[in-house]
């Protein structure tokens, strides 16, 4: 696994957001983590618990082959919700 501008997007941003959002940040990219359930054994309980997050931003992220348009609504609740829990 190579780092790349999701681990400086992470550095960048670890003192102004939760742990949720870092963790989407530093991870949404590892596919065969989120996607293939890969590498699980190297998972703690909380990196496993964390995945979830990783699961809901992936419905978003630039990859997801969806074509539906985003609900720009359902965008800003996610956000609201990260930014105060």
């Amino acid at each position: 696994m190579s780092w790349g501008h999701d681990e400086y997007l992470y550095m960048v941003l670890k003192d102004y957001l939760p742990k949720e959002a870092l963790f989407v940040i530093r991870y949404h990219s590892f596919y065969a983590a989120h996607s293939c359930r890969e590498y699980t054994y190297l998972m703690n309980s909380g990196d496993l618990e964390m995945m979830k997050w990783v699961k809901i931003f992936n419905q978003f992220d630039l990859y997801s082959k969806n074509h539906q348009l985003i609900d720009v609504e359902q965008v800003k609740r996610f956000e609201y919700f990260l930014i105060h829990t």
